[in-house]
């Protein structure tokens, strides 16, 4: 008995602390988790809007030739 009455309040101090750092840990693994999705996304998005305007620009070029001739 003298040993958990001795440990209970040690514990008792530390587990407030490690469940907010456990928070904190979960909080900032989604935060950066969802950052990273949305710099995936954004570079998804910016290469399909450069070859949506390269397509544009070459179907245009194709025009220009054709009405030279």
């Amino acid at each position: 008995m003298g040993v958990w009455e001795a440990t209970w309040p040690i514990l008792a101090a530390l587990l407030p602390s490690i469940g907010l750092l456990y928070l904190f840990w979960v909080i900032m693994k989604h935060i950066l988790e969802g950052d990273r999705r949305e710099r995936a996304a954004q570079r998804l998005w910016e290469a399909e809007q450069d070859a949506s305007l390269m397509a544009n620009e070459a179907s245009d070029d194709d025009d220009d030739n054709r009405n030279d001739s």
